[in-house]
């Protein structure tokens, strides 16, 4: 009698990828793929230079967990328990929000800041030389010799605030892609900030990002009001009518509300985070929020009629969506 056909990598994907997509998955192959690598630690390459390779009985069993839950809708992220973004791969699990591809031109805005305040703290430098001692410079003897220079003092790191971090994705991207930053991040809900906490502790970001369990920036030392040069946030965007009728029911039955409902017209975070704006921004600091794609003019015109900012912007997505809203302060 013939020995039963092998599960082979191969046998796995395949029948994997007709399953999910029998199933409703809108990319089957590519779930097919992502779960296992997870469940074989090889990676999404690996697999396919692995073909013949057979699959243990725990590997097996736990594929066999694992296709059940994506069949069930959960989406990806939280059956892998991880999510590349950018340049870092992050944790995720049930009851925070999955990090999205788009968050990434946020990102990209965010660093945009940090950049210019870079620029301007070295133009100053540079263009405002001054007869008098520098920091740690000796006096100069009868003959003019001066002592070796103390060992010059590091610059004051560039700050961020982020409020809404979820994953930590936007703070630790930051923080890992400008060594010169400080971030300071802030969220509402316990298992955001301990889920955050162990992205960042896992990346050795402890020292360079501070998370804070609060309200908006309610939990923020108040001596650090005015001094940041980038405020960012991915706040609850979603109107709450579209929420309930056009949203994915992956994202609706397995995401958290809290950080997707935005109230009637998705800008009820968005209007507490332009009256925090004018106090948290250091002067030609810049606003950089995620918003939904039909709120951004009525939130760019809210910024308007506040006054004080030199510009204000709306950026498109990947997808060419509007998304996300750059306002400037006046310096």
């Amino acid at each position: 009698m013939p020995a039963a056909e092998p599960w082979t990598i191969k046998r796995v994907l395949d029948w994997t990828s007709g399953y999910l997509g029998r199933k409703g998955d809108e990319h089957p192959r590519l779930s097919a793929e992502w779960l296992l690598a997870n469940v074989t630690g090889l990676s999404r390459v690996e697999l396919y230079v692995n073909f013949d390779k057979p699959l243990e009985a725990g590997e097996l069993a736990a594929m066999h967990a694992a296709i059940e839950r994506r069949a069930a809708g959960e989406p990806l992220q939280y059956v892998t328990g991880e999510m590349p973004f950018r340049h870092i791969v992050l944790r995720c699990e049930q009851g925070v929000l999955i990090p999205r591809p788009e968050t990434e031109i946020l990102v990209d805005a965010a660093l945009e800041g940090v950049d210019a305040a870079l620029v301007r703290r070295g133009g100053g430098a540079a263009s405002a030389p001054s007869a008098q001692k520098a920091p740690g410079e000796k006096n100069l003897g009868a003959e003019g010799a001066t002592d070796a220079p103390d060992a010059a003092e590091p610059p004051a790191p560039v700050r961020v605030l982020e409020v809404g971090t979820g994953t930590g994705c936007i703070a630790l991207s930051i923080a890992s892609e400008r060594p010169e930053t400080h971030v300071t991040a802030t969220d509402l809900s316990e298992r955001a900030i301990a889920l955050a906490e162990r992205n960042r502790d896992a990346l050795s970001l402890e020292d360079r990002v501070d998370l804070v369990l609060c309200d908006l920036a309610s939990g923020v030392d108040p001596e650090l009001m005015g001094s940041f040069s980038v405020l960012v946030s991915n706040p609850p965007y979603i109107p709450t009518a579209v929420l309930q009728s056009e949203v994915p029911a992956e994202v609706r039955d397995h995401e958290p509300a809290l950080a997707l409902d935005g109230g009637a017209d998705g800008l009820d975070v968005f209007r507490r985070l332009l009256e925090l704006a004018p106090r948290a921004l250091a002067p030609g600091g810049i606003l950089a929020v995620e918003l939904f794609e039909e709120s951004l003019d009525q939130a760019a015109e809210l910024v308007r009629a506040q006054g004080g900012w030199a510009s204000v912007e709306v950026r498109e997505d990947l997808t060419h969506r509007p998304r996300v809203l750059v306002a400037v302060r006046e310096a």
